[in-house]
């Protein structure tokens, strides 16, 4: 019999599973610092969120307990 896991609530916070199953992050890596140098246009891009790569999914998706 295989042990549950528990879900990783940080990570279910920060992410978001759309109903076909994908997984959305949120893309605001290197944003919150320095952003005076940064262009609005980068600024935007960060606001929206992104699919994960597929190489991280099965680890996200262990994580949650999917």
């Amino acid at each position: 019999m295989k042990t549950k896991h528990k879900t990783k609530k940080a990570l279910s916070k920060r992410v978001k599973i759309t109903g076909t199953g994908k997984i959305l992050r949120s893309h605001q890596l290197r944003a919150g610092h320095l952003k005076r140098h940064k262009t609005n246009r980068a600024l935007r891009r960060h606001k929206e969120p992104i699919l994960l790569n597929k190489t991280m999914i099965k680890s996200f998706k262990r994580m949650l307990g999917i």
